[in-house]
C-alpha cells in the first residue's frame, strides 16, 4: 500500500498514455473514477493494472490510424512514381554512340574501351526503354540493344539526363527512349519506314505505365554529306521529319533539341549544317557540335565530346523549363487516358481516406 501525500510517487513515465477521463493529475491530489483523495490508501497494483489497461487500449484505437497513414504514404509514393520525364533519342552514330570505340587497323575489329566518365554513370532515376520494351536503369552503351549490328559506346543521353538531374534534383525520373541507328540517311527515317514506325512505336509504348514525353533529342545528318541531291533536300526532309514526329505523337509543340553536325562522311558538311541552323521552327533549338574533338576516324564524337554534347543538349532543353516553380509541363505528350484515369482513382480513394484518418486522430484525442 503507498499513502499518496503531497506530490505523487507513482512514476510519471508509467501514466504518459494514462486515459485523461480516468486518471486527473494535480500538484496536491491523485483522482481515479474510484475518486481516491489526497492522503488516501491506493492499491498500486491496481492502479498499475488500470494504467496498462488504458494504454493498450489507446494503442488498438491507434492502430487503424496508423496502418491507414501508412496506406496513404504508400499510394503517395505510388503516384509520384508515375512522373517520368520521357526523351527520345534518334538520329544516327553520333547519338547512338562511338564514344571510346576503337578500330583495330589490323584485325579490322572495332571495341569499346568500357571508360564511363562520371557524368554518364548509372542513376537510379535514369531509366531507358530497352528493345523488349520494358523499362530498365540506364547505363552506357545506351544503345547496345537497339544498333545492335554495331560496336557502340559512349553517347550524350546519360550526359544529358545527369546533367539535367543535376541542375534540377527535384526533376523526376528520366526516362531514356533509344532510338538512334548509325549509318542512316534522312530518307530512312521518313514517315512510314521501318526506322520511323520502330520510333514511333517505342515512343507510345514508353507511356504505357505513366509519364509524358518531354522532348525529341535529334543528331542525324553525316550520311547526308555524300550526295549533292541528299544535301541540298535535307531541309525539306528534316522538316517534314519533325513535323510528322510531332503530328503522330499529337504534340504540335514537343520540345525538340537537335544537333548541327561536327563532321561528316561526304564533301558536303556546309550544306547539310546550314539546312540545319536554317529550320525556323517553334520549340526548336539547335545545339552546335562544330569543334567537338572527333575520334581517330575523324567521323564520331569522342568520349569528352560526348560528354560536353550532353551537357549542351541539357542546358538546350531547360530552356523550357522554368527555374521556379518547376513547372514539368513543357510538352502535353502522355497517356491521357491513363493519366486521366490514374488520378481520378488516386483521389477518389485518397480523399475519403484521409478524411477518415483525420477523423479517427480526433477521436483518439478527445
Amino acid at each position: 500500500m503507498l499513502s499518496v501525500k503531497d506530490n505523487l510517487y507513482i512514476p510519471y513515465k508509467r501514466l504518459t498514455h494514462f486515459k485523461a477521463s480516468s486518471l486527473i493529475l494535480t500538484p496536491l491530489a491523485f483522482s481515479t473514477k474510484n475518486k481516491v483523495e489526497d492522503k488516501t490508501s491506493v492499491d498500486v497494483g491496481r492502479v498499475e493494472k488500470e494504467v496498462l489497461q488504458s494504454q493498450s487500449e489507446l494503442e488498438s484505437k491507434n492502430m487503424p490510424s496508423l496502418l491507414l497513414l501508412v496506406f496513404l504514404i504508400q499510394a503517395w509514393a505510388v503516384k509520384a512514381q508515375a512522373d517520368r520525364n520521357i526523351f527520345i533519342l534518334a538520329g544516327q552514330s553520333n547519338m547512338a554512340g562511338r564514344g571510346g570505340v576503337v578500330n583495330d587497323t589490323a584485325t579490322g575489329v572495332t571495341t569499346w574501351d568500357g571508360v564511363v566518365p562520371a557524368q554518364c554513370r548509372s542513376n537510379p532515376s535514369i531509366e531507358k526503354l530497352n528493345a523488349q520494351l520494358k523499362w530498365v536503369e540506364a547505363r552506357e552503351p545506351l544503345h547496345e540493344d537497339m544498333d545492335a549490328k554495331k560496336t557502340n559506346g559512349v553517347g550524350p543521353g546519360m550526359a544529358f539526363a545527369n546533367s539535367v538531374l543535376g541542375k534540377h534534383p527535384r526533376f523526376g525520373v528520366v526516362g531514356l527512349v533509344p532510338c538512334a541507328i548509325g549509318g542512316t540517311n534522312i530518307s530512312e527515317w521518313e514517315r512510314g519506314k521501318e526506322l520511323y514506325n520502330v520510333m514511333i512505336k517505342r515512343a507510345k509504348a514508353s507511356l504505357h505505365n505513366g509519364g509524358t514525353i518531354r522532348a525529341l533529342l535529334w543528331y542525324q545528318g553525316e550520311s547526308d554529306t555524300v550526295y549533292l541531291h541528299d544535301a541540298q533536300s535535307y531541309q525539306r526532309r528534316l522538316l517534314k521529319f519533325f513535323l510528322d514526329v510531332r503530328n503522330d505523337l499529337q504534340s504540335p509543340l514537343l520540345p525538340i533539341i537537335q544537333v548541327a553536325l561536327a563532321s561528316g562522311s561526304g564533301p558536303y558538311i556546309d550544306i547539310v549544317r546550314q539546312a540545319q541552323l536554317g529550320i525556323d521552327l517553334l520549340n526548336l533549338r539547335t545545339v552546335d557540335a562544330q569543334g567537338l574533338p572527333l575520334q581517330p576516324d575523324g567521323l564520331h564524337l569522342s568520349t569528352p565530346a560526348q560528354v560536353d554534347l550532353g551537357r549542351k543538349m541539357a542546358n538546350a532543353f531547360l530552356q523550357f523549363v522554368p527555374t521556379s516553380p518547376l513547372n514539368h509541363n513543357v510538352s502535353p505528350i502522355s497517356d491521357g487516358a491513363t493519366t486521366r484515369l490514374h488520378n481520378c482513382a488516386f483521389y477518389v480513394y485518397m480523399l475519403p481516406l484521409f478524411i477518415t484518418f483525420l477523423t479517427i486522430k480526433y477521436r483518439t484525442f478527445l
